[in-house]
């Protein structure tokens, strides 16, 4: 096992290996490009039902350096976290898998991919129905702007997803390529951010997560809570019943806004939010369903009172 911990660690520090490093470069190269495209439209718009409707693509100074700075946060606590993953990984790997799938066989590299998506499809539907999950994840949907700085807005608690990959080195998959495997899915997922892009062709759009799609997921519009959580592939919305075509543009960021570029109350707003329900609930079901349903949960007074938004 130390073995196969010392070869796939030295695989993750070599910068061949990390497709986001190599990405690095293109990711400032089109945040320049489409930052001076918007440069004539930083006017915040505010629109006929009193919300905030920043101008398309555009850029809000604060918002984009509270983006940017929880991005590189992100590149240290994810590290952490696969420091972490990667002795999990590794005992699965070595002591449980069946089987040791071969690193250059182009098969393994093709379960690798369509596994990563799938499971993150999962993960990330689960990170909106679920609070604890959606705590970690919301500070990604908080700013009120749609942009490739929006997609450097990242969390800093990984958890939920090193769980979620466990399939991936129990089916064989040598640890390293998990994380170069889920790299490649952030580098695709960065170039879905934009408004600077309309719809494309109809069978990408069929088939592939597209900027289009991915403005619907970040709507705060109830018709479009909930919807198209592809990471690459949208069939996968297609095939379980959650796409939602883009009809109108969407009022992007969470139901009720936090009101701070602080990036620190960004990240822990819904934990603490959490421990005052939990410390308010009435019974241990009222408790669990604080922590374990669905953002913006709360104990139903009556048989005829509604369901709660699933996104606070």
């Amino acid at each position: 096992m130390w073995e196969t911990l010392r070869d796939s660690w030295g695989s993750l520090l070599e910068p061949l290996h990390d497709p986001v490093a190599l990405a690095i470069p293109a990711f400032a190269l089109f945040l320049i490009l489409e930052w001076v495209a918007a440069r004539t439209l930083e006017r915040v718009e505010p629109g006929p039902d009193g919300r905030v409707h920043p101008p398309r693509g555009g850029y809000e100074m604060r918002d984009a350096r509270a983006s940017l700075s929880m991005g590189l946060i992100s590149i240290v606590t994810s590290a952490g976290w696969k420091v972490l993953a990667l002795v999990g990984y590794s005992a699965l790997w070595v002591y449980v898998a069946p089987w040791h799938l071969p690193a250059d066989a182009w098969y393994t590299w093709a379960i690798l991919l369509l596994g990563i998506d799938f499971l993150w499809y999962w993960y990330h539907r689960m990170a909106h129905r679920v609070r604890l999950v959606w705590a970690t994840h919301q500070a990604h949907h908080s700013s009120q702007y749609f942009h490739y700085a929006t997609a450097l807005r990242q969390k800093w608690n990984n958890s939920g997803e090193i769980i979620m990959w466990l399939p991936l080195p129990l089916i064989g998959i040598p640890p390293w390529m998990v994380f170069v495997g889920f790299s490649v899915s952030l580098v695709y997922q960065f170039f879905v951010h934009t408004e600077r892009v309309g719809t494309l062709p109809t069978p990408i759009e069929f088939v592939f997560n597209t900027p289009s799609h991915h403005r619907v997921h970040h709507g705060s519009d109830a018709e479009y809570l909930d919807r198209n959580y592809a990471g690459i592939l949208i069939i996968w919305d297609r095939m379980f019943g959650t796409f939602k075509i883009e009809e109108q543009r969407p009022v992007y960021g969470l139901t009720t806004p936090v009101g701070t570029f602080d990036i620190w109350e960004l990240q822990t707003h819904e934990y603490k939010a959490i421990a005052r329900d939990w410390r308010s609930a009435a019974s241990w079901r009222d408790k669990l369903g604080y922590a374990f349903g669905p953002p913006g949960w709360a104990p139903v007074q009556s048989e005829t009172d509604p369901v709660s938004p699933s996104r606070g």
